[in-house]
């Protein structure tokens, strides 16, 4: 099966582009930098690959949660390119391939594993997901949410579904503010959505049916603000100034 696939929804770049088993991948600088070397590197690697563009069987995108303006990037690319081609578009589920990017890193050989896959989702917020996994196939345990880190919990766990993962870029960012009943929960495994993890797991989201027309492609959004308002930024402020001890 050949594939492109490309994710800028967090502050990395990644593309990947799979002919068969073999994987060509790039990484770069996401945010306002993902515009600029997109199309130049997917470009580069089908000529590694040595793929026309029309031969690929999808164009997988990283569609959310993300970086509002980085996951509109990879989907008006990937709908430029697969429109012109004539190519099918996969929408990829962010945290999903971040569940699979762990997976792949920290347990490839496991039979069995649940993933609590965790995002940075800014303005002090964490998307948040619960996956399980099992016979070489992925399903939903707890489907996205948008919490404050302090109010992060672990999902109710069931053993027989093996043991829990935990998966992304928040640990850097609030370990001081998640509860240590989390971070004792599981196994902490730094984890993206990265575009090789979105190839791994295309083949089987192709074989189900959620393939689109490029037309139709759309990201995913959790909420719909993207960025807090002068209020909200002088209450924060103000806020962090009352809780500061005294000297």
């Amino acid at each position: 099966m050949n594939l492109l696939a490309i994710d800028s929804g967090t502050e990395h770049l990644s593309i990947a582009v799979g002919r068969g088993a073999t994987v060509w991948q790039y990484a770069g600088a996401g945010g306002a930098r993902a515009s600029t070397d997109l199309i130049a590197g997917v470009l580069d690697l089908l000529a590694q690959a040595e793929l026309p563009m029309a031969s690929l069987d999808a164009m997988a995108f990283g569609a959310g949660p993300g970086s509002f303006t980085g996951l509109r990037t990879a989907c008006s690319v990937v709908q430029g390119l697969a429109f012109g081609a004539g190519v099918p578009v996969l929408p990829m589920d962010s945290l999903l391939a971040v569940a699979e990017d762990a997976r792949q890193s920290a347990a490839p050989d496991a039979p069995a594993l649940q993933v609590l896959a965790l995002l940075d989702a800014r303005m002090d917020e964490v998307y948040a997901a619960h996956y399980a996994y099992a016979q070489g196939q992925w399903r939903v345990l707890q489907p996205h949410q948008l919490v404050r880190p302090e109010a992060l919990r672990l999902p109710a766990l069931d053993a027989s579904l093996g043991p829990l993962l935990l998966a992304g870029n928040v640990f850097a960012v609030y370990a001081e503010r998640l509860d240590p009943a989390v971070l004792k929960g599981g196994s902490v495994v730094p984890a993206l959505p990265t575009a090789a993890a979105m190839l791994r797991l295309a083949p089987a989201l192709l074989d189900a049916g959620l393939a689109v027309d490029a037309a139709n492609a759309m990201p995913s959004y959790i909420r719909d603000k993207v960025a807090k308002t002068t209020a909200e930024r002088l209450a924060d402020k103000a806020a962090t100034a009352a809780a500061a001890p005294l000297v």
